[in-house]
This record gives structure tokens, C-alpha cells and sequence, in this order.
């Protein structure tokens, strides 16, 4: 099981939001490549990058941050917020990111998901993101009537790489993820399933790796600040 250590960019700094709400920012390191770099330095192999402020305006806001990050580190990079047309993400992966999530279009624009999937194999994944397993979008500010396996399996036959489903309410809360709604999510989708929010801890960590369930992998952002979690000692216990 893969551990992405997160990188939410806001106003090009490295913040934590606390339940996705834009007005509860701590901001963690003034220069998000820095921020990457110490993540690989620490043996990561992966990075997860999120535009918070395009997520809100539905174009990016904070490219200059990720351009450098995808410049000074050498490891893969996922990214999401604000990309909704293909020519962003046409850019995107030609400037060298791995991955492309896509949100808020997989609800209001699925055709584009499925389009996308098809001209850039294994770099396209669809962003879940819920509160009470109904999705939200739009940077969790629109909740939608839609369900969270529901829109996960309508994608099922498109070759997106992975589902991230993302509990808005165990976000940046340090209480721990959603074990059950993820694991069930999981089962009942053949694409594979990377958890977010609310791990906290490497008890988080082993929890979803032994949950019974083949994720792929999890996200983790504020533990890993804060220093509840040692990224070191996470890679090595995932790794065993």
C-alpha cells in the first residue's frame, strides 16, 4: 500500500484546511517544493498535490508551486483542483505530472473523465470527495445528490487509474479515516481505491492496509506536518 504524503497549495503556500473550510488554513510551509523535497528525502514515492484555490475558482490558481515541485523532486505526482477542460490537463502531463484527479467533472462532466482516460492511459484518477456518502464538489462547497459507489461505478469500464475518496468530515480532523465507508468502497469497485482523510497515525495506516480490503493506497497530510506521523517509520511499517 502506497503512502502519498499531501501538499494542499493555497495563496503558494503549504497549508492544512480542517474539513475542507477555506477560512480554517494553517499554513505549514511557505515553500511547497522545500516541503516535497523533505517528503522524498524521507523516501516517499509518490506526492499528492492539491490546488485548493483552483478547486474554488475551476481553473488553476497555484501552478507555480507545482511546476517547481514536479522540476526539483523525481519522484510521481497526482494532482487535483481546478482542472475541468482537457486542455489543462493536456498541460499538466506534458509539463511532467503523473496523474491528473479529476472532481468536480466527474459529476458535472463525466464524458470529459472518460475522454481523458482513453488519450492518457493510467494518468487519469477520479477524486471522490463526501460527506454522509453523498459527493461534493466544487471544493466540498456544493454537495450533490449523487452516492459515492454510484458514481464510483459508472467509471468502472472508462481505464481510470484509481478512485480517491476523500471523508470531508475526517479531514484534517485527526480523528482518524472512514475504515468501513473506504473498505466498502473498495469491495464493491474493481478500479483500485487510494483512502484520504483523517489518517493520523501509523495505527491509521496499519488499520487500512489490514482492513481487509486491497487498497492501493492512502493520503496523509496534517499527521505528517504536525508530526504525528514519521514518514520514515510509515514506509518501512507499509513496507513489511
Amino acid at each position: 500500500m502506497i503512502l502519498y504524503p499531501a501538499i494542499d497549495l493555497k495563496d503558494g503556500a503549504a497549508v492544512r484546511l480542517l474539513r475542507g473550510d477555506m477560512n480554517a488554513t494553517t499554513v505549514f510551509n511557505e515553500d511547497p517544493a522545500a516541503q516535497a523535497r523533505s517528503f522524498v528525502d524521507a523516501g516517499c514515492r509518490w506526492l499528492h498535490l492539491v490546488d485548493l484555490n483552483g478547486a474554488f475558482a475551476g481553473k488553476p490558481v497555484n501552478a507555480e508551486p507545482v511546476e517547481a515541485i514536479l522540476k526539483q523532486c523525481n519522484v510521481p505526482a497526482q494532482l487535483g483542483g481546478g482542472i475541468r477542460d482537457m486542455a489543462t490537463i493536456e498541460n499538466w502531463i506534458e509539463k511532467g505530472l503523473s496523474r491528473v484527479i479529476l472532481g468536480t467533472v466527474a459529476v458535472e462532466n463525466p464524458a470529459l473523465v472518460r475522454q481523458a482516460a482513453l488519450a492518457f492511459p493510467d494518468k487519469i484518477a477520479v477524486g471522490i470527495d463526501a460527506r454522509n456518502g453523498m459527493v461534493a464538489t466544487k471544493g466540498w462547497a456544493v454537495e450533490t445528490e449523487t452516492e459515492v459507489t454510484e458514481l464510483a461505478k459508472s467509471f468502472e469500464q472508462d481505464g481510470v487509474a484509481a478512485i480517491i475518496y476523500t471523508d470531508i468530515n475526517r479531514d484534517g480532523a485527526m480523528k482518524g479515516p472512514n475504515i468501513e465507508a473506504t473498505a466498502a468502497l473498495a469491495d464493491a469497485i474493481s478500479i483500485p481505491v487510494i483512502a484520504s482523510g483523517g489518517v493520523s497515525s501509523l495505527a491509521d495506516l496499519l488499520a487500512l492496509k489490514s482492513c481487509g480490503a486491497a487498497l492501493d493506497g492512502a493520503i496523509s497530510g496534517r499527521a505528517l506536518y504536525d508530526g504525528a506521523l514519521d514518514l520514515g517509520a510509515a514506509l518501512k511499517a507499509l513496507d513489511a
